[in-house]
């Protein structure tokens, strides 16, 4: 898949997010909580890009991070 406007770079990112969330074990809370926030509206809604929200940097930075994964691999279709 070709990635070629902002709203499928941020599905990509969700999606990818997601897979390696689960793979690690954690809920959306277990990482929201860790990533400061206290509850999981931010990651349910970014993971699956609902109205448009979305992970920024700072946010790829800390799930990265957290879930020990190089931030490059939310970005890979």
């Amino acid at each position: 898949m070709q990635i070629t406007t902002p709203e499928q770079l941020y599905k990509t990112i969700g999606k990818n997010v997601a897979k390696y969330r689960k793979e690690k074990g954690l809920s959306q809370l277990d990482l929201s909580l860790q990533m400061g926030y206290k509850s999981v509206s931010v990651v349910s809604g970014a993971e699956i890009y609902y109205n448009g929200k979305h992970f920024n940097l700072e946010h790829l930075l800390k799930i990265s991070q957290i879930l020990d994964v190089d931030i490059s691999e939310f970005l890979k279709p």
